[in-house]
Parts: C-alpha cells; sequence; structure tokens
C-alpha cells in the first residue's frame, strides 16, 4: 500500500483550488510523484494544466480520476509521460466502447452515493474504494454500506481515495442526502475511522482527495500510515 499526496480540483467546500500553486509547492517541496484529480476542469482548462505538469519536475502520476468528458488520448497521454498505472470514474457506458475499451484493464469504479452495482463494474478492472464515502454509509444507510461490502469483499480494487469525516452532518441539496465526509480536514483525528476498516481493504495504490496544501496531506501521509502499523 502507498499513499499519496494529491492535487484535487473539486470545489464542494472552499473557494477553487489553483492546481498551479499545487505544482509549485509539489516543486518547493520536492515531491516528484503525486496523484491528479482534474474533474472540475473542463477540457480546455485540462489541457493548461497538463502543460503546466509537463514542464514541472514531477516525474510520476501513479493514479488518475477521470472525468465524463475525458479523451482516451488524455489517458495515453498519462501513460506515456508520467507511467500512470490506474483510474478511476463514477460509472458510465461512456467508458466502455470504442478507443476506451484497450484502457478498461486500468479503469476502476468507484463507490460514490448510490452502492455499487455489480453488473457495472464487471467490464472494467475492478472498485476504487472511496473510504469518506464507504463511511458515510457506514453511519447514516446501513443498508447502502452492506451491499457496497458485499461488492468489495469480491471484488479486484486496484486504488482507492482517503478524505476526511467530519463528526457534523451536513446536507447536499446536490447529492440530495446526508454527509460527514469532505474534501478539506481541521484536524488529523478527522481520519481516525479508518480504524474501523480490515488492512484487506487498502488497495495498494491510494490518493489523499483533500484539498488541503500538499504539506499539510504529507502530514496526513504519516498520521495515517501510523494507524496502519498499529
Amino acid at each position: 500500500m502507498k499513499i499519496f499526496p494529491t492535487i484535487v480540483t473539486t470545489t464542494y467546500n472552499h473557494s477553487f483550488p489553483n492546481y498551479l500553486e499545487k505544482i509549485e509547492e509539489a516543486e518547493f517541496l520536492g515531491i516528484k510523484e503525486l496523484c491528479f484529480f482534474p474533474t472540475a476542469l473542463e477540457k480546455e482548462e485540462r489541457k493548461k494544466a497538463y502543460r503546466a505538469l509537463e514542464k514541472s519536475k514531477i516525474k510520476s502520476i501513479p493514479f488518475i480520476h477521470l472525468r465524463h468528458d475525458t479523451e482516451p488520448a488524455e489517458a495515453e497521454f498519462f501513460i506515456n509521460r508520467f507511467q500512470t498505472k490506474v483510474f478511476n470514474v463514477h460509472f458510465s457506458p461512456f467508458f466502455t466502447s470504442g478507443e476506451w475499451r484497450k484502457y478498461l484493464k486500468k479503469i476502476y469504479i468507484e463507490n460514490t452515493i448510490s452502492p455499487w452495482r455489480e453488473k457495472e463494474i464487471k467490464n472494467f478492472a475492478g472498485v476504487c474504494l472511496d473510504f469518506s464515502h464507504l463511511e458515510d454509509f457506514r453511519l447514516l444507510y446501513p443498508d447502502g454500506f452492506r451491499e457496497n461490502i458485499k461488492i468489495l469483499e469480491k471484488s479486484p480494487c486496484g486504488c482507492g481515495h482517503i478524505s476526511a469525516i467530519s463528526q457534523k452532518i451536513r446536507y447536499g441539496k446536490e447529492l440530495g442526502l446526508n454527509y460527514h465526509s469532505q474534501h478539506y480536514f481541521e484536524d488529523l483525528a478527522d481520519f481516525d475511522y479508518l480504524k474501523n476498516y480490515p488492512q484487506k481493504y487498502f488497495p495498494p495504490i491510494i490518493a489523499l482527495e483533500l484539498e488541503n496544501s500538499l504539506e499539510e496531506q504529507l502530514q496526513v501521509k504519516e498520521y495515517i500510515e501510523k494507524i496502519m502499523e498499529k
């Protein structure tokens, strides 16, 4: 298992994070390997981000979160330029046709606001475990939690995300449900929920899906690694 700091572009709780600043921070900290989640970037903005990554000293991006409109050429770019090993998506039949077929053994389906469905993941490499989504289900939606665990127990899990779990319950209008998870942490104790899960659930590649600085993410990485040692 290896945990990586991540440049994310989600905007659920905080102002839009500047990925250019994160790339500069990676260079300042000497980080040469991280994950990249361009999920909030439209096509033209993604092109700018890719150019910035190419000019940086980042050597490896093992894990990419694809958007619904990502093109196969973008996946090929990351495989060739940054040795990307795995991708994850929210399920969409878009990724099972055309040129995407040759990448299916690298693409894992994430658990989101609804449980995994076996028929949806059968054509892909396996599942991507978002631990915070799973914890939301454990705390608030036990039936969905049990469904996810059944799938997790019998499916290859090639990658995962870790976000924070707040003690506060929020209601997401867009999501239409309550949740504890968030992409910004305030206290390292926000990751203590990981103690609820056995080591066998932790995949080989894990991205920290956090809007916090990369320096703060490195603190989280160390904290989680200590949890895992125990």
